[in-house]
């Protein structure tokens, strides 16, 4: 099939979204935790999570337009300054999927959804229990899309929780770890690895 851009265009408002969602393959599935000044605590699934930079040590990730939908996980970060990414696995596949709803600011999606709330010292976002591979972010600055209105939200890990057995010869292995990818808006997906390449030099590549 060949779609044209004003195909794209022309086509129903939710069929464009699961088709567009998913062009660009399998991403990364994700809980992203916050907390407002005044204690209640909001979960919600992302796809949209980017590695920015190593050094300094910066994620970002990508909201809808905040103009007709509150959108609770922006609010409360910029309330506090700190969120949590947590990996989703397949055990809960279903309750992070759920966080998607769009409950009201009162109801923690934490509960309405059977996620554990997790905390460590001096951090005050929670995390996701369920999760084994989570990161503590700060958030650093966000950036207005005008094309869409959407914005891109950067942060700074400022702790890292990973399990032992995900470091295979000083690599993380995500297979290791359980985590899942999503296609679309409700496709989940294991991950397998496949291969393992040394680092790309001009003089050791093979002759193909």
């Amino acid at each position: 099939m060949h779609y044209t851009s004003q195909d794209i265009k022309a086509m129903n408002r939710v069929n464009r979204i699961k088709v567009i969602n998913s062009v660009t393959g399998i991403k990364s599935a994700n809980l992203i935790g916050t907390v407002s000044n005044t204690g209640e605590t909001n979960v919600a699934v992302f796809s949209s999570i980017v590695h920015l930079g190593s050094n300094p040590a910066l994620l970002g990730f990508i909201l809808r337009p905040t103009a007709e939908i509150p959108r609770h996980t922006y609010s409360n970060i910029n309330e506090n300054g700190c969120y949590t990414i947590n990996h989703v696995h397949p055990g809960f596949t279903d309750k992070a999927h759920y966080t998607s709803a769009k409950f009201d600011k009162k109801i923690s999606e934490f509960d309405r959804c059977g996620l554990s709330e997790e905390y460590i010292a001096d951090f005050k976002a929670p995390f996701v229990r369920e999760s084994q591979f989570k990161m503590g972010m700060q958030f650093k600055e966000a950036i207005n899309i005008k094309l869409n209105g959407t914005i891109l939200v950067i942060g700074e890990i400022e702790h890292l929780i990973i399990p032992e057995t995900a470091f295979v010869n000083d690599d993380i292995d995500l297979e290791q770890t359980n985590s899942v990818g999503i296609s679309g808006l409700n496709s989940y997906y294991e991950l397998k690895k496949i291969a393992r390449y040394p680092y790309a030099r001009v003089t050791e590549a093979p002759d193909f």
